[in-house]
């Protein structure tokens, strides 16, 4: 998804979430129904149109409230792998190092921090075997160490928004 690939942290101050997203962030993290039509039903459990919350929904993206909307997979249980990465990309470099990472479609997407290791991302890979190879590919063509930070044990973190 080409909106969280460019993921990078918020420069400028968001406005306050009304309850209704607030409502909707807290319904929708537990997943949405298995049905033919998921957003009209999740709508109608939260009192509103499936228009009026696909609108929402596109404006909490839009705003930077939203980096990203969609299922989390356990791609272990499929064969694959998930690999956190971090590097330390110059800044007279960023942009470059930046481009050579995306570049990867294995690259789900990245986050620049205020850190040494100031450019972090996520590598998704259909099996382990193809880390090695893919992060020294990276090293290679950004010009940057890549350190792999691989999952050891899996959290899920609720995030719950008082209305």
């Amino acid at each position: 998804m080409n909106n969280a690939r460019a993921a990078t942290a918020a420069t400028t101050p968001m406005e306050p979430l009304d309850p209704l997203d607030r409502r909707i962030v807290n319904a929708l993290q537990r997943g949405l129904p298995l049905v033919p039509r998921p957003y009209a039903q999740a709508a109608a459990a939260l009192g509103m149109t499936e228009a009026m919350l696909l609108e929402r929904l596109r404006a909490l993206l839009a705003s930077g409230v939203l980096t990203r909307f969609g299922p989390l997979y356990q791609i272990e249980r499929a064969g694959g792998r998930f690999v956190l990465c971090a590097c330390h990309a110059p800044a007279a470099r960023m942009e470059a190092v930046i481009a050579a990472i995306n570049a990867q479609p294995e690259v789900a997407h990245h986050y620049a921090r205020t850190h040494h290791l100031n450019l972090w991302f996520v590598l998704a890979v259909a099996r382990p075997e193809q880390v090695a190879p893919l992060l020294a590919r990276i090293a290679a063509t950004a010009g940057v160490e890549v350190l792999p930070f691989p999952k050891e044990r899996e959290f899920f973190v609720n995030l719950y928004l008082p209305a």
